[in-house]
Order: C-alpha cells, then structure tokens, then sequence
C-alpha cells in the first residue's frame, strides 16, 4: 500500500532533513559520550540515532519557528517552502471547516529545546565567549555605548557580561518586560472583551471598550474578536425586546490619563484607548508604520453603527458616555487569549498591542491605566519574578520613549526567566520572538548567515542613535542561550544599518560558536 506524503510536509521535507544533517554529527557524539561502557553501538546504529534524534529535533523546530499572521504563529514553512499555501503547519489557532476560530494558548509544556540544555552540551567558557564576542561589539559601527550580556539558559549561570548593569534605552526589546509582566499578572489563558449594554428605562445602548487591541471590524476575523459579531449578537437581543431603533453611546473610561503616547501624533502608534478596530489605521495593513485615526474610539463606535444597521437597528449617531452600574448586558467578545496577543507584539513589533497589555498589567495590579501607572505595575511585577531592576526605569510598554532605561542583564535574566520550567506561562516570551530569515522584524535579515537563520530568535530594537538585540540562540554544542545586546550613541548616531548587521553578526558568532 502506498500512503501519499502529505503536501505541507512534502514542502517542509529538504527543510527537515537539512537541519538534521547539521545536528547529526553533534547528536552522535553525545550518544557516545553518555552511553553505558558496556554497551557498545556501531556507526550504523550510531548514524540511526543520530538521525531520528536530529529530525526529531528538526521537526521541533519547523513546528515551533513560523512567520506571524492574523490567525496566529504558524510554521516557517507553511510561509516558506510551502510558497503560502494556505494548508501545512501549526499554530494557535483552531479550524472548523473552513472557518478558523479563536486561537489557542500557547502549550505550557516543557520547552522543545529544554532537553538541549541539561547534559547534552557543554556550557560554553566565559574567556572563550569574549574572545568571539569582544572584537565583534567592538565594532565601530555600533557607536560608543555598548552592553551586553550571555545567560545559559539550563542553569541560570551568566556566561559573558559588558557593562552589564549599566541602563540604556532599550526601544523595542522593552516589549520583552511588557509581555513578562503581562502574563506574569493575567497568565496566558486571559482574555479581553468588548462589550454592549443597555441603561435600563432607555433604549440608550453603550459600546464599551475593553482593552482589546485586536478588535477587528475586517472580514474575515480570523479568530479575533470583530465588531461584526458583537453587532450581530447586540441586534439579535435587541430584535428579542423589539426595538430597532437605539441611541448608540461608547465608553472609553476603562483609561486614564493622556491617551496620546509621549512621542506624540506618530504613524507607528495610534492613541491609546480600551476600544478601537484596527489599531486605528487608514489603510488595510495589519502591522508596521501606517497612518492613523486620530479618534479611535469615535470611529470604531461609528462602524459599529453602520454594523447593526446591517442587521436591521437603527442607530443614532454615537457620542462618548459611561455605562452605569445599572446598565443590562447585550452582548460581547473576547480577545484571543492573552498568550497569542503576547505573540503578536512580540514578532511584529507592535506598538499597539504594548501599550494595550501595559494598561492591562495596570489594572490587574490596581493601579491607574495610565503610562505612569503602567510604569509602577510592570516594575512591581518584574520585582516578584526577582529580576535585577537596579538602575531600570519604565516610561511606557512600547519602548518608544527614549526615558526607558534597561540593562543588558535585565533583559538576558528576562528571557531565562521564560525558559525556566518553573514558568511555563511565560512560554509564549520565547515562542513570539521573530526567527532569523522567517519571521517578522527578523524576516529580512541574516540572509547572509544561513547558520544562524531559524536558529536565532530575537527581539530588535531601533530608534535614532539606539540600536538593540535580545533573544535566544542554540549553540554548536546544544546549550539554550539567552543573550542581550544594547547598543547606542547620541551625539553621533550610527547608520542602522551597519548596526543592525554587526549586532546580527554577533548573535550569529553565539549559533557557531562551541566556546568550551
């Protein structure tokens, strides 16, 4: 009987077998190193363990490392070697039919590569790391203020440090202490509704904000929550007690505080409210710089005007208001959970999504939703975890404030903090970081390092004069490593781009690297 080979692992197969040649060898020599004396294997029987071991570990990581879309994050080679078809691979979201729904927490299960950093490698030597590290970051490049910071992953233990408790601004490798904070706080089954109400003796109906910073009012949703089906539910109670014809108000009163980020009007962040579609933005992007509304909430309350007249109520034009205490539940939807929101921020980089899970972290902790309560609530949460916070100073989830300040150990003991088995829910840390060649902010780069590409995973970080990297990366020896580097100069700014290759290259240093 012939069994036909499916068509997403057809696609995925060279892939596959290509990242188990690479680990083969090193899978043999650790069989031979841990087997019984007594016991002793022939090369083939070497070879056979080597392989199946190695394509284990290889389908590990072509399930675990794919680009991000609106369904979620799904396999490298579902966007890769699959040339988009829309069959193949994994992600968190769920299919029923055709139809997706909404995706799924991200596994709390031991780490795929946890294995790789017990006795499998050796943990490299700090003398030897900086023999590889030193020159590279001492690349002119990079400009004149330069940190960093090498954890093992496996035992905790710092491996190279730089200046490493010395501050600087982080930029976006901020969103690795939001995302930490956030599920530390809410954990990675939370979710966010939008809701609708009635004020009892009224036909007034109040849209009220959430939070939810992946409300869609695009078709399809994809899994997120859309305005469309809030507004189908909110028409179908309504028709119940026969009315269709309300007044529509929406209430943004969840926040306080200025909505408008400290950058001020910017295409990369839209203002900062618990209810808005699309990330305000103008055009039909779904990440990166774009223009924006400059009344989120006001907008979104329109279409949603427009969406339950779709389904036979009349609504007036709607203006801000507050629900009350005695207000009547419509309906509602909820946020996919809060691991594949952490995801999301993560690869691409969103600014959104930060700023939302901030506010988030502020609630939770009963402090003002606001940029300076969100501070408070996100330092307080990282002090629980027993994180080094000296010198560390937060002025917004995104790290589009220059006034952040982080340091380079902060940031390694962040992401080693993720890969502890004694917290899996903050899994999701690790599983959102854009992968080197496939995914997101990464996408693009280490084109020219096909030893790091799929094996590094990292958080980028840019602004004018600041140019950041923390991730993780598998070595040559097997060892998981969390790494942080942070770079900056303000009075000669350097060209990105040269930095970006230059902090690129020292990731990739880390990948090749045995260092024993």
């Amino acid at each position: 009987m012939v069994v036909p080979e499916l068509r997403a692992w057809r696609a995925a197969r060279p892939h596959v077998v290509r990242v188990a040649r690479m680990v083969k060898p090193h899978v043999a020599r650790v069989t031979r190193a841990v087997r019984p004396r007594a016991v002793r294997l022939t090369t083939p029987q070497l070879t056979a363990v080597a392989t199946a071991v190695g394509l284990a570990l290889a389908a590990g990581v072509v399930t675990s490392a794919g680009p991000w879309d609106s369904t979620g994050q799904r396999t490298a080679e579902r966007d890769w070697a699959a040339s988009r078809t829309p069959e193949g691979g994994t992600d968190h979201a769920r299919t029923s039919g055709t139809h997706r729904t909404s995706p799924r927490p991200a596994p709390s299960a031991a780490s795929v590569l946890a294995g790789l950093g017990g006795e499998a490698g050796t943990t490299p030597a700090g003398k030897d790391l900086a023999e590889v590290l030193d020159p590279l970051l001492a690349d002119p490049v990079l400009g004149s203020v330069r940190t960093a910071v090498v954890v093992d992953v496996a035992t905790g233990k710092r491996l190279y440090g730089k200046g490493a408790d010395q501050v600087q601004t982080p930029a976006s490798t901020t969103k690795i202490a939001t995302a930490v904070a956030a599920l530390t706080a809410l954990g990675p089954d939370h979710r966010i509704q939008t809701r609708t109400v009635l004020e009892p003796d009224t036909k007034e109906v109040v849209l009220v904000g959430g939070g939810d910073p992946t409300l869609t009012a695009r078709k399809p949703a994809d899994g997120w929550a859309d305005l469309g089906t809030l507004a189908e539910r909110t028409a179908t109670v309504l028709k119940a007690r026969h009315m269709d014809h309300v007044t529509l108000s929406y209430d943004t009163s969840l926040y306080s505080g200025p909505g408008l980020h400290p950058i001020g009007v910017n295409d990369n962040i839209a203002k900062v409210t618990p209810l808005m579609a699309d990330e305000g933005r103008l055009d039909h992007s779904a990440s990166g710089p774009a223009g924006r509304t400059m009344d989120p909430a006001a907008d979104a309350a329109r279409t949603f005007a427009d969406l339950l007249h779709d389904h036979g109520i009349t609504a007036t034009a709607p203006g801000p208001s507050k629900a009350t205490s005695r207000s009547q539940a419509l309906a509602s939807v909820s946020s996919p959970p809060l691991s594949a929101l952490v995801e999301r921020m993560l690869t691409n980089s969103d600014n959104d999504i930060a700023e939302a899970l901030a506010r988030q972290v502020a609630l939770a902790a009963g402090e003002e939703p606001s940029f300076d309560g969100d501070a408070k609530a996100i330092r307080a949460q990282l002090k629980k975890l027993g994180l080094p916070l000296t010198g560390a100073q937060f002025a917004d989830g995104s790290g589009l404030n220059r006034a952040d300040r982080l340091s380079a150990d902060l940031l390694a003991a962040l992401l080693a903090k993720a890969g502890d088995p004694a917290h899996p829910e903050l899994r999701p840390v690790l599983t959102g970081l854009p992968v080197a060649g496939f995914t997101g902010t990464l996408s693009a780069r280490y084109t020219d390092a096909p030893t790091a590409t799929g094996v590094v995973r990292a958080k980028t970080g840019t602004l004018t004069g600041v140019n950041t990297l923390a991730g993780t990366v598998v070595d040559k020896d097997g060892r998981l490593l969390a790494f942080a580097f942070l770079t900056s100069d303000a009075a000669n700014p350097p060209n990105p781009l040269e930095a970006r290759a230059a902090l690129d290259h020292a990731a990739t240093a880390l990948v090749a690297c045995g260092c024993r």
